[in-house]
């Protein structure tokens, strides 16, 4: 972020999207949440579209230091080892870090309609694909470039049925056993 205050409401206007939606970001409620005086955001980003842009640019910023923590190659070999790290991540994503994945796809549905917008989303798949691919390689996957798409594919399909599906909370255990089931059928279709 260019500066302190720009982080400070970036991360507002991300509790406000998970909170409220996208009908409930406007410059007052970010204000209000990061406990700023009235007019201090649309000083920062004049309109909403800025503000939408500041936001999702700080979702990178979040996205790419989550990755930055990840382990890079040194999983084990087979499917069992990046299930187990899959499972371990998705569970966060939809506990711990549920705030964020409820911006993230508030995010996601504007960017359809946003080609400024769009083109900062795109710029933010490319991390988790290449990460996905390099980690599936590294676990010893063929034609881990393909299968690095279908799986965040699926990976992001159970994150949204934790998060606005209806269907209900996977335990850790349920998320490692699912992972495991799809992955060892990729592994052994060659």
């Amino acid at each position: 972020m260019k500066s302190e205050r720009a982080r400070i409401v970036a991360d507002a206007s991300l509790e406000v999207l998970a909170a409220k939606g996208m009908r409930g970001l406007t410059h007052r409620a970010v204000d209000e949440t990061a406990g700023l005086a009235y007019g201090s955001t649309s000083n920062l980003a004049r309109t909403r579209e800025a503000l939408l842009e500041l936001g999702l640019t700080r979702l990178m910023e979040i996205e790419a230091d989550r990755f930055s923590r990840f382990p890079s190659g040194d999983l084990g070999q087979g499917p069992e080892a990046f299930a187990e790290f899959a499972a371990q991540s998705i569970h966060l994503l939809i506990n711990e870090h549920r705030r964020i994945t409820q911006a993230r796809y508030e995010m996601a549905l504007e960017a359809t309609r946003s080609p400024r917008l769009r083109k900062i989303y795109d710029e933010a798949g490319v991390l988790p694909r290449r990460y996905t691919a390099d980690l599936l390689a590294a676990t010893g996957f063929q034609d881990a470039e393909r299968r690095g798409r279908v799986m965040v594919s699926m990976i992001d399909g159970i994150i949204f049925d934790a998060i606005a599906g209806a269907g209900g909370q996977p335990s850790l255990d349920e998320l490692r056993r699912t992972l495991r089931e799809i992955l060892e059928g990729m592994w052994h279709s060659g």
